[in-house]
């Protein structure tokens, strides 16, 4: 298992270690739901056990995770109104349209904002009633040059010097379609979610193996990212 401290972070962090070390112990909690030991976390963090103890037990003070009876650390509640804060809780007011057309469509939706050069996925809703479906994590970063999603973020913003011109494509028909530039043999369609700044960029987008899924989805995921608008504005 590889540690969650890059060596890029732990250059960063040289003037602030421990609280270096406690966010990827707490990155390491929340990213499994079936808890981890503390020895798991010792490994992942890429520290002595010692350590990691004293992290684990300074996060259960702050309550953003908490020791089970079988005694493996989950996340707990404060975990959860930290989260909410994030772009005034912008993830719990989209899931509700994110799940109807997820269901309604029968494939993947996902819920993107730009930060940086980045696109991030907020929110990833894999259909109820289909037994196999293409997914990602939520929290996955991808270049914004690449894939659906990201031309679709690029085309939220201000045009930018020697963008690719499918980006103002995007910009102009408010909606784009890609196949494999993420993940070989997949298709993405995504389209903007207009929003005001500050907010962040933001888009909605569909991934199938299938590009018949993907057009026929192309009205529905503009309905749903003309409500989000509504609701996020």
């Amino acid at each position: 298992m590889p540690r969650l401290m890059s060596d890029a972070a732990a250059e960063t962090a040289r003037g602030s270690q421990t609280l270096a070390r406690g966010l990827a112990a707490l990155q390491a909690v929340a990213a499994a739901p079936e808890g981890l030991t503390v020895q798991q976390v010792a490994d992942r963090v890429g520290v002595h056990r010692t350590i990691s103890y004293r992290l684990l037990n300074t996060l259960t003070g702050f309550r953003l995770i908490a020791k089970g009876d079988d005694g493996r650390y989950r996340s707990a509640a404060a975990l959860a109104v930290l989260g909410a804060s994030f772009d005034n809780n912008v993830r719990q007011l989209s899931l509700p349209t994110l799940r109807a057309l997820a269901d309604e469509l029968g494939t993947t939706v996902s819920l993107l904002v730009a930060e940086g050069d980045q696109q991030v996925a907020v929110a990833v809703i894999v259909p109820t009633q289909v037994g196999y479906q293409l997914a990602f994590h939520e929290g996955s970063r991808h270049p914004l040059s690449l894939g659906a999603a990201g031309i679709a973020l690029l085309a939220a913003m201000p045009a930018r010097p020697g963008e690719r011109d499918i980006v103002p494509q995007t910009r102009e028909r408010g909606w784009v379609v890609t196949h494999g530039e993420i993940e070989p043999g997949t298709f993405g369609l995504a389209v903007p979610v207009r929003r005001r700044p500050p907010a962040p960029p933001t888009c909605i987008n569909l991934i199938s193996h299938r590009e018949d899924v993907v057009l026929r989805g192309r009205d529905a995921v503009l309905a749903a990212a003309s409500r989000l608008s509504e609701i996020l504005s």
